[in-house]
């Protein structure tokens, strides 16, 4: 086996694995690692990955071949074969008589990853004149070239100025959603299947990736402006109420701060945790209902938990890992 063929062959093995159920955050280290071996590694799981991604849109077919099967790591597991890319994909999805060109699936340039560690925050200038901000813990890969403009949010949030370009849309890829703009403003935020598109100014699109072109009517496509909301978890997205102060509280972290309205205290924990390796544990329900509200700093969790001690009494206990909150 060549040294190019036998890369391939555990990018794709890695894919499988992901796809796992009880794929676990030592796993997700452990590729990452072997991606950081080398340029090769990472371009030939991108590959594959993007392959797969761009594969899935076929529609109907790959849909079928998925019921019954235990979804796509079972597919994968029962058909994958260490084979040239391309043929792989059209035997996973079951069209084996579809020829495929070598580097159909291929992005025009090499996506470079980006990300942020937790409590990070990054600026990323791109060649076309567009912005990005990286929120805490954020990994994105980006592919912009003179013919298309093309990231993927892995994991995490950011926030994208996009310069207009009429020939190129700008198109993120956020799990089952993909959101197309021309030039905007907004946000997108990933949590495994839940995606949060928030707009500050212009329009976006967002498209359920697992649905061809013909399949994106009504809940498979939302067309959302400035200050709109869309919360997406599967196929399922819910549009809120046009409001710009929404938006602004979303927008918060770029000043470094949380915006909480009539959050519950559970809710504005689990968002301090996000950006801190202190994290806050609330022991008991009661404690954990308690709704609250204002602007707080991102990065002081103390100075966060001693106002919940001064105004609602709580009990607080500081230990190694983190603080525990008690009535």
């Amino acid at each position: 086996m060549t040294p190019a063929r036998d890369i391939e062959d555990r990018a794709a093995r890695w894919l499988i694995r992901s796809e796992d159920p009880e794929w676990s955050s030592a796993d997700q280290g452990e590729l990452e690692a072997w991606l950081e071996e080398s340029m090769a590694h990472k371009a030939a799981y991108w590959r594959l990955e993007h392959g797969w991604r761009e594969a899935d849109r076929i529609g109907s077919l790959g849909r079928r071949a998925d019921r019954g099967t235990g979804g796509r790591q079972a597919v994968m597991a029962r058909y994958w074969k260490p084979a040239a890319i391309a043929a792989s994909l059209a035997a996973i999805i079951g069209i084996g008589a579809l020829q495929f060109a070598p580097n159909q699936f291929e992005p025009a340039v090499v996506a470079v990853r980006y990300d942020t560690p937790v409590g990070g925050h990054r600026t990323i200038p791109l060649s076309d004149g567009s912005k990005i901000e990286l929120n805490t813990g954020t990994v994105m890969r980006a592919a912009v070239s003179d013919s298309g403009r093309e990231l993927w949010l892995d994991s995490g949030e950011a926030y994208f100025e996009v310069a207009h370009d009429a020939n190129r849309p700008f198109v993120v890829h956020a799990g089952s959603k993909t959101v197309t703009v021309l030039g905007t403003k907004f946000s997108v935020r990933r949590d495994r299947d839940k995606v949060i598109v928030s707009v500050v100014e212009g329009r976006v699109r967002i498209d359920d990736a697992t649905k061809s072109p013909a399949q994106l009517t009504g809940a498979g496509s939302a067309t959302i402006t400035g200050g709109d909301v869309a919360i997406s978890r599967g196929q399922s997205t819910l549009l809120t109420a046009r409001s710009e102060e929404r938006v602004e509280n979303a927008l918060a972290w770029r000043d470094g701060m949380l915006t909480f309205d009539q959050a519950t205290l559970a809710e504005a924990a689990t968002e301090f945790n996000r950006y801190n390796r202190k994290q806050i544990v609330i022991t008991d329900p009661e404690a954990a209902s308690i709704r609250i509200g204002g602007t707080f700093q991102a990065s002081n969790v103390d100075a966060f938990v001693r106002l919940l001690r001064d105004a609602y009494g709580l009990r607080v206990t500081n230990e190694a890992t983190g603080v525990k909150i008690s009535n």
